[in-house]
């Protein structure tokens, strides 16, 4: 079976077929262009899982900025809790990933410019509140996006 084979009918196997290819330093019989193809669509994916994270973290942010007032006046026993037990936990995931690619650190700034048209766009379908009451640009810090403590100040709109 080639490798292109492999490949197309068994991802798995030829995944361990080139791990053992690669320890046994059979350098020849790799198939470098699907390996690198893969190696890149690796790359991609957890570029797209750190801006899916922060994406649900920023829209959590401003939900919690532009609705909570609003809402915990309209039901005195609403508190938040479940966006900041989201927004907690996407602290965490973001942070989890970050540790285990330390070199998306340096993303960061790009990922938070990406994902904020997402964010907004979702804060605004969940809450109702039209799209143009939210800043053109994240109003967090990186910092205050990864600070446990950090929660945004309520507006009064």
């Amino acid at each position: 079976m080639t490798a292109q084979n492999l490949y197309d009918k068994d991802f798995y196997g030829w995944i361990y077929h080139n791990i053992e290819l690669i320890r046994l330093g059979q350098w020849e019989a790799i198939d470098k262009t699907l390996l690198i193809e893969e190696l890149e669509s690796m790359a991609k994916r957890d570029k797209h899982e750190l801006i899916s994270h922060l994406i649900i973290l920023i829209a959590h942010l401003l939900k919690w900025q532009f609705q909570l007032k609003q809402l915990s006046q309209t039901w005195i026993e609403f508190e938040g809790k479940s966006w900041k037990r989201s927004i907690d936990e996407q602290r965490k995931q973001i942070q989890r990933q970050l540790n285990m690619s330390p070199s998306l650190k340096s993303y960061l700034l790009q990922a938070v410019a990406e994902s904020y048209e997402d964010a907004v766009a979702l804060a605004s379908k969940e809450t109702q509140l039209s799209i143009t009451l939210f800043p053109l640009h994240c109003p967090y810090t990186i910092e205050q996006l990864f600070d446990e403590d950090f929660y945004p100040t309520p507006d009064d709109k």
